[in-house]
């Protein structure tokens, strides 16, 4: 009796579709209750009892599963928010978006995700399953699954790559299944990520329900990290010209001290004015002094290399940090800017063409200064001193005569 009560059960338990532990721990223990119900049931009350009893834990069983599920997916929703929420920096949200997807979903075999600004893609991260991180394996092709999913806004299944319209002109090398999920805030599409596995095939639905999740909240972590950044753009941005302002130039120049410290390295703090600027305030009014400042410092910073840092001072003031530069190398670039103005024409309201020039002072890291305040003193003084006595040129600072402020710790 015991073992055809035992047959059935495992049958129904098979129809379940169980796992092999699960369905053996519950095969013994029907065992263990059967042998109970032998001794003091009648054969007909056993069989009843025996399948009634399969049937209760058969439920139960299923109900577990998916109470453990759900436990599981609330577990990493958890998780998920406070890993994409521990940072506003954009890059380390994304790494933590296509780390956290390769955790979630077995058998992955990359993640990418793209950023979808102005109806481009640009490549925010990646991940494969052998942990190489950022490496740009292809573009996103017009046609292909990324951009579909970026322009419909839509969740995209390819079930297999090698058969899948969306890649009837992809390498013959590429194979197995991949999703493509939009980020989504408010219905913008702010981003896409991919998914890809070896297997063909579909996604079970508790793969799809943590992939949704993870879109969700990566959505999120992406808008606040790209706000943060605007925010923090607007911090240290003139709001006329556009250039880092004085809050930023303070920053960078305390930095530039510090490497230039640690690395016995020399540059050069530049600053400098336009000559004759207070006349077009004057005559023409704020309004085109703005035109003409954001006109004439845009011809200004041609003259100089990406690496070195060009700032708004104040009113017509600007300060132009060189990286790793001496006398000669900022002789060089002054020569240039100077040059360039003169080139530079500009027509006032009444059709009169406007010629500025500018005059600027120069102080070389350490021999006018080991601070970035004592720096900044003697590019003024040099400045001041080529107002009065050398307009339209740039005049080195004096070398200092009392004891320098100590080097940065």
């Amino acid at each position: 009796m015991r073992l055809t009560v035992l047959k059935e059960a495992r049958a129904q338990l098979e129809e379940g579709d169980l796992p092999p532990v699960e369905r053996e721990k519950l095969l013994n223990l029907l065992n263990i209750l059967i042998l109970s119900l032998e001794k003091y049931a009648s054969p007909e009350t056993l069989q009843t009892e025996a399948r009634s009893l399969a049937q209760e834990i058969i439920s139960s069983q299923a109900l577990l599963t998916m109470l453990e599920q759900q436990a599981f997916e609330l577990d990493a929703l958890k998780k998920l928010s406070l890993h994409l929420t521990s940072s506003l920096d954009l890059p380390a949200v994304l790494d933590a978006v296509v780390q956290e997807a390769m955790r979630l979903v077995a058998g992955t075999r990359t993640v990418h995700i793209f950023l979808y600004v102005d109806g481009q893609l640009q490549f925010g991260a990646s991940l494969t399953s052998e942990g190489v991180q950022n490496r740009v394996f292809s573009q996103p092709r017009k046609n292909g699954l990324t951009y579909t999913v970026a322009r419909q806004g839509k969740t995209i299944l390819v079930e297999d790559m090698r058969t899948h319209p969306l890649y009837r002109d992809a390498p013959a090398t590429w194979n197995g299944s991949i999703i493509g999920m939009p980020l989504k805030i408010g219905g913008c599409v702010v981003g896409v990520m991919n998914l890809s596995r070896d297997q063909t095939g579909p996604f079970s639905p508790a793969e799809m329900r943590l992939l949704d999740l993870l879109a969700d909240q990566a959505a999120i972590a992406i808008s606040n990290a790209n706000l943060h950044q605007t925010i923090s753009q607007k911090a240290y941005s003139d709001t006329v010209t556009g250039l880092p302002n004085r809050r930023a130039l303070d920053e960078h120049l305390e930095k530039e001290v510090k490497k230039a410290w640690q690395t016995n390295t020399r540059f050069a703090v530049i600053m400098m004015d336009l000559d004759g600027f207070k006349k077009v305030n004057d005559t023409y009014g704020h309004d085109f002094g703005d035109q003409v400042l954001r006109a004439v410092f845009n011809a200004i910073s041609v003259s100089v290399r990406a690496t070195d840092f060009l700032a708004r001072y104040g009113g017509d003031e600007l300060t132009l940090i060189l990286s790793q530069s001496d006398q000669t190398a900022a002789k060089l670039v002054t020569d240039k800017i100077v040059e360039n103005l003169r080139k530079f024409k500009i027509k006032t309201p009444d059709n009169v063409p406007l010629t500025l020039g500018v005059s600027g002072g120069i102080a070389i890291y350490p021999t006018h200064g080991k601070s970035a305040s004592e720096l900044l003193r003697a590019a003024d003084f040099a400045l001041y001193d080529a107002k009065k006595h050398h307009r339209g040129a740039f005049v080195f600072a004096p070398a200092p005569t009392g004891p320098l402020e100590k080097a940065p710790a």
